[in-house]
């Protein structure tokens, strides 16, 4: 009888089946889905049956499918499913276990039990913890004392790291201003990561090659979460660009930030290149002039000296515009010496560039009539003068010397000394010189001035030019039409003194003739009639126009003088209190300083108070009449405030000194009648007393019985000038103290100081 195999239609030969009987499913059928397999699978299992008779070799085999997976801590599982395919007729369940699983890498379920020919899903997960890796799981399948194994790859991929945000705190950067091979280098912008997870970076910079980025100063590769970086950027073109710009883009190429993140910023700057200075004679031969244009505002300072080491320095000068020319006087320097210079600018966006080094020869010292001056300077050991230099006025003009001696600058007279004078000399706030040039105040007294006087207030700069003036003729056109009060008066002669006020203007002192009668003035007793010569104060705006005045013919009484009438006020000074905007004017013959109301301009002229023998203020701490100021000139401030209680000082002249009742002067075992005096008062205007807070009373040798001044200097320490010693003046600096030490000295011959005074420099506002 013939046996078959399987139905004729499900045949397969026996040929076939039993080469087939030992492939896995996956391999005979690897795009079959998978019932479909396990069925032609079972198919195989009883063709074989049927073909080789039975068999006592009973077993099964193991499959798990996919091959490999790979999974990401935290994601979602993966699923093997494991087959299990009996072998001649083996009939018994398949206990299936894992093994080799990575740490933090779980199956679910652990185990299996599959009936023979059948399948089952186990579910791979990674936690959050389990670390990026490869391994192998090993799938056992356990019946009795039979083992099969099969395995499947595993891959735990790290997970991309999450988005995160970041700002920029800026999105352009101008450089401004720069020099051409001038390297600036600034922080263009702050990047902050505004998220939770690390930002990495890659800046790059493109466009113009003047940039860098500074690598050791800015941002690595990545950032930490809340955390900031700078950007800093090196700007140093090498060709000139302006007025063009010098542009790049800076792209911090930022990682892992959401697709709006904006990472690029602009940055910008423009350069020039900048031309070398000149340095030019000037008509002072002690005096250069520094030249330099810039190619953007900024300012400019020189630093000179007689090495490239310099050691001494101008102001600064500015210029607001591109192109902008900005000359500075170099002056402070010896006679006949070669000096060293060069300007420093400062470029306004901070760009700070050093000039090349030039070198410049002054020339001799002017041979001007009457300032060859005969100098001796003394200094006593252990004691340090106020650093500085030295102003002196004598008539003939104006010598500015160092504490040593040597001349620095000198400006001449402009006409016949015999005829003018220059008093009043002061520096102003812009650099240039103030004074007043004109004959002797009492002049007018004799007739007609002389056709050689220049009659005039002058300012003039460093360099010896005149910058403006105005004559006395022209200052008396102007007060026919002026609209102030006490402006329509006849000036004779500018003299002594000449104020510069805050605000620009100039109080400038003249004087003028009234015709008094006998009738009138009871002074005039033995006269019918007689000119008599007082003082009047011009306050001049910024075009020279007078705008205020004030005429002591209105406010004194012209039946007080006590000395040298009909020359009946010769003031002397005018000095500007800052506090209450009123003005201090010296009468040298009435033995007076007074207070005026000016008020800026606006006040009435009224006498406030008379300080002085016979005034309206006591005198404390002295005895009165004897150690009152008489014939004095140049009070000025010793304290910052200017009103209420504060102190002032003089030189006190001494000239016609009053004593008490049954003191004779002059006699055996009396004082002296004429003495000198350097005095400071601390003056209370509420209670009107003045106290005697300085008093260095002179020797007789040292009586200067006309000019003269005192100030207080910056150490604390009184300078002052004893004028008129005959035909020598001595500049004394003194401590202020009761036995008062001498710390420097200064003696000239053959000339008189009208003032001296301590300056920081020839600049203002800058100490030497």
């Amino acid at each position: 009888m013939q046996s078959k195999c399987a139905p004729d239609n499900y045949r397969i030969p026996c040929s076939r089946a039993s080469k087939t009987s030992g492939t896995t499913l996956s391999a005979q059928l690897p795009n079959m889905p998978l019932k479909l397999a396990i069925f032609a699978g079972l198919l195989s299992f009883i063709a074989l049956a049927g073909c080789g008779g039975a068999t006592t070799n009973k077993s099964f085999t193991i499959e798990v499918v996919p091959s490999s997976i790979s999974i990401v801590p935290g994601g979602p599982a993966q699923t093997l499913v494991v087959s299990s395919s009996p072998l001649n007729g083996f009939a018994e369940s398949v206990s299936v276990t894992l093994s080799a699983l990575p740490s933090g890498v779980t199956a679910s379920p652990s185990t299996l039990s599959l009936a023979p020919g059948a399948l089952g899903q186990i579910t791979i997960s990674a936690s959050t913890s389990a670390k990026a890796g490869s391994a192998t799981i090993t799938v056992t399948g356990t019946a009795g004392t039979l083992s099969k194994t099969a395995t499947s790859a595993l891959t735990v991929t790290a997970p991309p790291p999450p988005l995160t945000t970041a700002t920029l705190s800026a999105y352009f950067f101008d450089f401004g201003d720069n020099l051409v091979n001038n390297s600036v280098t600034k922080t263009v912008a702050v990047v902050t990561n505004t998220g939770a997870s690390t930002l990495t970076m890659s800046p790059v910079l493109s466009g113009d090659p003047s940039y860098t980025i500074v690598a050791d100063q800015s941002c690595g590769a990545s950032l930490d979460p809340s955390a900031s970086c700078n950007m800093v950027v090196q700007y140093n073109p090498t060709v000139a660009s302006a007025p063009k710009s010098q542009d790049a883009i800076l792209n911090m190429g930022f990682g892992g930030v959401t697709a709006s993140t904006v990472q690029t910023m602009a940055v910008t700057g423009s350069s020039a290149a900048l031309s070398a200075g000149t340095v030019t004679a000037t008509k002072n031969p002690q005096v250069a002039l520094y030249t330099m244009t810039l190619p953007f505002s900024g300012n400019m300072t020189v630093k000179f000296g007689t090495t490239s080491s310099y050691g001494l320095s101008t102001w600064s000068r500015s210029t607001d515009s591109a192109g902008g020319q900005v000359s500075i006087f170099v002056a402070g320097m010896k006679a006949s010496t070669t000096y060293h210079m060069a300007a420093t600018i400062q470029f306004s966006n901070g760009v700070t560039v050093t000039d090349a080094d030039h070198t410049f020869t002054t020339g001799a010292a002017p041979s001007y009539q009457g300032l060859n001056l005969a100098l001796t300077v003394t200094a006593t050991a252990g004691l340090t003068p106020q650093p500085g230099l030295e102003l002196l006025n004598p008539l003939a003009g104006i010598v500015i010397t160092d504490l040593e001696g040597n001349p620095l600058w000198t400006y001449a007279n402009p006409g016949i000394t015999t005829y003018n004078y220059i008093q009043g000399v002061k520096m102003l706030d812009n650099g240039d010189i103030l004074m007043a040039i004109g004959p002797g105040s009492n002049v007018p007294l004799n007739g007609p001035l002389s056709s050689n006087a220049f009659v005039e207030i002058r300012e003039v700069n460093l360099g010896g030019d005149t910058v403006r003036e105005i004559t006395i003729n022209d200052l008396n056109d102007e007060l026919k039409t002026a609209s102030c009060a006490e402006c329509h008066v006849t000036l004779q002669t500018f003299h002594h003194d000449i104020t510069p006020l805050p605000n620009g203007h100039w109080l400038v002192l003249a004087n003028a003739l009234m015709n008094l009668s006998s009738s009138t003035t009871p002074a005039l007793t033995n006269a019918p009639a007689q000119a008599v010569l007082g003082d009047v104060i011009v306050d001049l705006d910024e075009n020279l126009r007078p705008v205020w005045a004030w005429n002591q013919f209105n406010h004194l009484d012209v039946n007080r003088h006590p000395m040298q009438f009909p020359d009946w006020t010769h003031s002397n000074a005018v000095v500007y209190s800052p506090d209450d905007g009123n003005i201090l004017v010296s009468i040298r013959h009435q033995h007076w300083v007074i207070k005026v109301d000016y008020a800026n301009g606006s006040g009435t002229g009224k006498v406030l108070w008379r300080l002085g023998q016979a005034g309206d203020i006591t005198l404390k701490g002295g005895t009165d009449p004897t150690d009152w100021q008489y014939a004095q000139h140049a009070p000025s401030f010793f304290t910052q405030n200017t009103s209420g209680v504060f102190s002032v000082g003089m030189m006190d002249n001494g000239d016609n000194r009053l004593f008490a009742k049954g003191v004779s002067c002059g006699t055996a075992g009396a004082p002296t009648c004429n003495y000198t005096t350097v005095i400071a008062y601390e003056i209370d205007e509420n209670a009107k007393t003045a106290t005697i807070k300085f008093h260095q009373i002179q020797p007789d040798n040292l009586y200067a019985f006309w000019g003269g001044n005192a100030e207080q200097l910056a150490n604390g320490d009184v300078e002052y000038d004893l004028c008129g010693l005959t035909s020598q003046s001595v500049v004394n600096e003194v401590t202020q103290e009761a036995n008062p030490q001498t710390v420097w000295s200064m003696t000239v011959t053959n000339t008189n100081f009208y003032r001296a005074f301590r300056i920081p420099s020839m600049y203002p506002g800058v100490q030497w």
